[in-house]
């Protein structure tokens, strides 16, 4: 528990550091309640005297120090607002940036639902932390002890009842804090997990309902949500419960001060005053301040509820964010479209490890494509076909080795500028929401209707024309409505309209009838023609089409793999 409160702790301080300037603007907002007071209690005892001689100007003050204390209050809120949307501003950018480096073919990586659920409400829940948190903490370091000097030179006997009430406000605290913490984790974890979920489970309805685990998967919804009830509820309870109690002990103190002061008043105590009897109006200032003494108190284990969420919320993005995972080489932004032409592929003694380190996902590889060439990988599963070509795609970065892409080393300063000539296809295409027209053109926003048919065409989606709306079809977000194969012949199709160079196919015909992987070859190859093509598989007959076949045999996860080279163009 103390690992995972200093871990907590100091990933909230790293992420979400506090406002200074909007704790400086309370606490001289919350001090100017002294002389407040003080011209309000001398009011009332000239009120009560018959003495209305300085009755304005006390109340001209009074309004004047009003309106600075709601000017400084107002400018602490605002600078505290404006600090929090600037840190979860730079919180959603930084994992913004994060998640887009990280490698596509990492299997390892967290759920889209977790994902957004931490860039959404729990990066949201930072926000009391970050406007409260600070401005509470100031005021309880600092108003309590000026209340208590403020309060001495009157009545010591008031200043011992704070001075031995306060403390056991922050010892409550100290013991509730660490349970409230664990529960709000929890909590967060529980509705990280709901969201993924439910992403996972409406991407996959079709299944569920063809398997008839409609029921099943309701229980299961309904079950995640029973739990975040639970959680929530119990988070609640324990803020609740510590709210009363120290509300309890806060007016037991605030009442002893005010039965002192009645009684001094009305000659039933006379001890307790440090220099001279208690006045009316001294003992009214006293009475004015007492509360204040308590509240920056009860306001910072409000906060202190903020605090145990956000760190549970900082330790999840600590924990999303600084967590090794595969990388994608140079994830930053293109730059202009150079020269075109096919690619020449160099892969010498290249190695990847798996991102905890923990085995070896592609033993050294050596590969040289020319360009223009047409070439099969092939290999038992698990053999890294499809690592190597994530390598060269520069999905994923390599442990040693290096490639080289049309005559230029893959890395940061180029890998951007290579992925724009090239195309990958794989088993799962990526489908966005929308037209299949829509799927098509994303890739070349400016291609006009004759280029459409023709990548159409050459990636043999004859069944398009036979769709009734055409090319104007929805298309779900994975691709609903259109089977396996015809949804590979549309990245075909799309990979004719890019600005591709380099075709990278990940078994482009595993799991599909004769039929189909007919019609996938035959738009592969004429694909092929102009542009350098790679394709891993396990598909004979498409191997048999390529210029060569490169083995790769090596299962073991360590070692050097063995290439060996057959049908080499003459």
């Amino acid at each position: 528990m103390a690992r995972t409160k200093t871990s907590s702790a100091a990933a909230l301080s790293a992420h979400a550091p506090v406002s200074r300037r909007a704790a400086v603007l309370s606490v001289g907002a919350a001090l100017l309640w002294l002389p407040q007071a003080w011209l309000l209690a001398l009011g009332l005892g000239n009120v009560v005297a018959g003495n209305a001689d300085h009755l304005p100007s006390l109340i001209g003050g009074f309004l004047v120090l009003a309106l600075l204390r709601a000017g400084l209050d107002g400018a602490s809120h605002m600078a505290a607002s404006r600090h929090a949307a600037a840190i979860k501003l730079r919180l959603r950018e930084r994992l913004a940036e994060q998640v887009a480096r990280w490698s596509p073919a990492d299997t390892g990586r967290p759920k889209t639902g977790e994902i957004v659920a931490l860039a959404g409400a729990e990066i949201e829940s930072l926000d009391p932390w970050l406007t409260r948190y600070a401005p509470t903490k100031a005021r309880m370091t600092f108003l309590p002890i000026a209340i208590l000097v403020a309060t001495l030179p009157f009545s010591w006997a008031a200043g011992l009842l704070l001075a031995l009430a306060g403390p056991i406000i922050p010892v409550l605290m100290s013991l509730i804090g660490a349970a409230a913490r664990e529960r709000s984790a929890e909590q967060l974890a529980e509705v990280g997990s709901l969201t993924g979920t439910l992403l996972d489970r409406l991407a996959g309805l079709a299944t569920i309902r063809l398997f008839g685990a409609t029921e099943r998967t309701a229980d299961a919804i309904e079950a995640a949500g029973d739990r975040i009830r639970t959680r929530t509820m119990s988070v609640l309870r324990l803020a609740f419960l510590s709210s009363a109690v120290l509300e309890l002990f806060s007016a037991i103190g605030v009442g002893l001060i005010a039965v002192y002061i009645g009684f001094s008043l009305l000659g039933w105590i006379d001890f307790g005053a440090t220099a001279a009897p208690l006045t009316l109006q001294t003992g009214l200032f006293l009475l004015f301040i007492a509360p204040d003494f308590f509240q920056p108190l009860r306001d910072f284990a409000a906060a202190y509820h903020d605090k145990a969420a956000a760190e549970a919320a900082a330790a999840r993005y600590a924990a999303l964010v600084e967590t090794p995972r595969a990388q994608m080489v140079g994830a930053g932004a293109a730059g202009a479209p150079r020269s075109r032409g096919p690619l020449s592929v160099n892969v010498r003694g290249l190695t990847v490890d798996a991102p905890d380190g923990g085995r070896r996902m592609l033993a050294a590889t050596d590969l040289v494509v020319a360009p223009g060439e047409r070439v099969a990988i092939v290999g038992p599963s698990g053999s890294g076909k499809t690592t190597l070509l994530h390598a060269i795609a520069g999905l994923i970065a390599p442990t040693t080795g290096e490639v080289t892409v049309g005559g230029q080393p893959l890395g940061d300063a180029t890998a951007a500028d290579l992925r724009r000539r090239m195309a990958w296809i794989g088993q799962s295409p990526h489908l966005l929401h929308g037209t299949l027209r829509a799927n098509l053109a994303f890739v070349a926003p400016a291609v006009d209707a004759a280029a459409m048919d023709a990548a159409l065409r050459l990636a043999t989606c004859d069944f398009a024309e036979c769709l009734p709306r055409g090319l104007a079809t929805p298309v779900g977000e994975t691709g609903a409505g259109l089977s396996g194969g015809e949804g590979r012949r549309i990245a075909v199709a799309r990979a004719a309209l890019a600005p591709a160079d380099l075709v990278l196919a990940d078994e482009p015909t595993a799991s599909l009838d004769a039929e189909t992987a007919a019609a996938v070859r035959r738009g592969l190859l004429a694909l092929s023609e102009g542009r350098t093509l790679i394709v891993a598989t396990h598909d004979e007959a498409l191997a048999a089409a390529m210029d060569r076949i490169i083995r790769i045999g090596d299962t073991t996860g360590s070692g050097t793999e063995a290439a060996s080279i057959a049908g080499a163009p003459a």
